[in-house]
């Protein structure tokens, strides 16, 4: 049974030889609710689902699952832009964690609009310069434009066997140099 054409009356032979041919097209199942969900979007689809969604940075070395991070936070990181809870999102978002600490959370306190990051990049992610300078470039896009910071990248571990650690709070001082 042909469905009613929906062209006017006065359709060229060409535009209704055309709806002839895509007529097939509205009868292909497309899930737009799967392709725009970052869990269940196909992975060649990934990069276009970033690309609507303005992710600054992509790269194609990354896990499939830093890329489906990227993309759950893409909006939230968006909405929080020059925040420190945006940076923390971004870390996030590689598949890595943070300590922040800002210039006023110091004891002397800091430089003013200056904050410290210590990484902590997990194991399964790739463990390249590479990789943690994309971090690092992903902190300077979505941190507040006038604050500065210092970075500590660490490694973390895991062991079949059982790790065992105690961890003691240090404190360092910021030692200043002058010629007299």
């Amino acid at each position: 049974m042909n469905k009613p054409s929906l062209l006017p009356d006065n359709a060229t032979s060409q535009e209704r030889a055309l709806e002839q041919a895509t007529e097939r097209l509205a009868e292909v199942p497309i899930a737009i609710r799967d392709l725009w969900n970052a869990d269940t979007c196909p992975i060649e689809l990934l990069p276009w689902l970033a690309w609507s969604l303005s992710i600054d940075n992509w790269k194609d070395y990354w896990p499939e699952s830093v890329k489906r991070l990227h993309i759950k936070g893409a909006v939230s990181i968006q909405r929080r832009k020059g925040s420190v809870g945006s940076v923390r999102d971004v870390v996030a978002s590689f598949g890595a964690a943070l300590a922040l600490t800002e210039w006023f959370e110091t004891a002397p306190q800091g430089t003013p609009h200056t904050f410290a990051v210590v990484l902590s990049v997990g194991a399964d992610v790739p463990a390249t310069a590479e990789y943690q300078q994309d971090i690092i470039d992903g902190i300077t896009r979505t941190k507040p434009q006038r604050s500065h910071f210092t970075l500590t990248a660490a490694v973390n571990g895991a062991s079949g066997i059982g790790l065992q650690g105690v961890v003691r709070p240090g404190v360092y001082a910021r030692l200043s140099t002058a010629e007299v």
